[in-house]
């Protein structure tokens, strides 16, 4: 698995107008998963080691800020026949043994994948209640083990967005597996 790092993606970029597919069929607007103050868009997939290293964060993370009327919305780009692991059907079986309660939804197509400029997974972009770009980083300073953790990113990210202060800054990208591109 090749080793990517996420890319410069300029702040205040509008959110694209998008569907991506519920695994368990149908589909949904990126914008109606939004919050209040709203909206992370995580790519990530079952079975890259850097996702599976951060998804438990991701999980919690994500219920903080929920409680901060930020929703989060997980996207797998990876829906690839090289890559049954990280199929749809698998998809429903991670939602249930990881406890996921926020929308985990697939890119088949991955034409979303290729609007956001996603590299990696996971890669994390932060949208304002107005759909822009607030800030595209990583979770905290350690994807590895929660708890060598010495900075939080995400969570200080939100609480800026919140109180109206500019986005963090440096943002340090994500690192992750290269998405599985089909061509």
């Amino acid at each position: 698995m090749a080793l990517v790092a996420s890319i410069h993606v300029e702040p205040g970029w509008k959110m694209p107008a998008v569907q991506l597919q519920k695994p368990e069929g149908g589909n949904v607007a990126l914008a109606d998963c939004a919050g209040a103050n709203g909206l992370l868009v995580a790519f990530t997939c079952n079975h890259c080691p850097y996702a599976i290293a951060v998804w438990p964060r991701l999980i919690k993370q994500a219920k903080i800020l929920r409680d901060m009327g930020v929703n989060t919305v997980a996207v797998n780009p990876n829906i690839h026949p090289d890559y049954p692991q990280d199929s749809m059907p698998v998809m429903l079986e991670k939602i249930a043994e990881w406890g996921i309660d926020f929308p985990y939804l697939a890119d088949e197509s991955q034409d979303v994948s290729r609007v956001f400029d996603a590299q990696c997974t996971p890669d994390l972009y932060l949208f304002d209640k107005d759909g822009r770009l607030y800030y595209h980083g990583r979770i905290d300073d350690n994807w590895k083990d929660e708890e060598k953790v010495k900075q939080q990113e995400l969570i200080p990210a939100v609480e800026a967005l919140l109180a109206g202060k500019p986005a963090p800054q440096p943002q340090h990208p994500t690192i992750g597996c290269s998405i599985k591109w089909k061509d």
